[in-house]
């Protein structure tokens, strides 16, 4: 990982993305329920999602709503320090959980941050437009500019 901050001092992070098939806003505590529904719904797609390649999550025993909570609460203190930023993937029309989007320092010397993204399974064929999209995202709005984008 690099010595360099992962984003600049003073940058603000930008809080949403809108297409017309998918809203992204920071991940958070008041995402719990819906979130732990998407994704314990969608294990054995997640995993077989490119940027998952340990099998190591999901955990395929799930995790109780007070483990997921604490989970949710970690990501939202990274975003706050300017750590790591993970957003929830929400449906426009009906605002419930769909997938997530990680970006996270890159361990990797060539790059500068490490993007992954997932969504339900009953909604694999978002996948690669939710990849492209925040491909683009990063490019347009983001200070990185060797993404590490997980065989994308």
């Amino acid at each position: 990982m690099s010595q360099h901050p992962f984003v600049p001092e003073g940058f603000a992070a930008p809080t949403s993305l809108d297409t017309d098939r998918f809203h992204l806003e920071p991940l958070g505590p008041q995402h719990n329920a819906s979130d732990l529904a998407a994704w314990t719904s969608s294990i054995e797609h997640i995993r077989a999602t490119p940027g998952y390649p340990d099998g190591s999550w999901p955990p395929e025993e799930g995790m109780t709503p007070e483990r997921n909570l604490v989970d949710l609460q970690r990501h939202a203190a990274d975003f706050a320090a300017g750590k790591g930023f993970t957003f929830t993937v929400l449906d426009p029309a009906g605002g419930q959980v769909i997938g997530c989007v990680y970006l996270y320092p890159s361990a990797s010397a060539g790059n500068d941050v490490t993007v992954q993204s997932w969504v339900r399974a009953d909604r694999a064929e978002l996948d690669g437009p939710l990849a492209e999209d925040v491909r683009a995202w990063i490019i347009a709005d983001w200070p990185w500019s060797s993404p590490d984008l997980c065989g994308r």
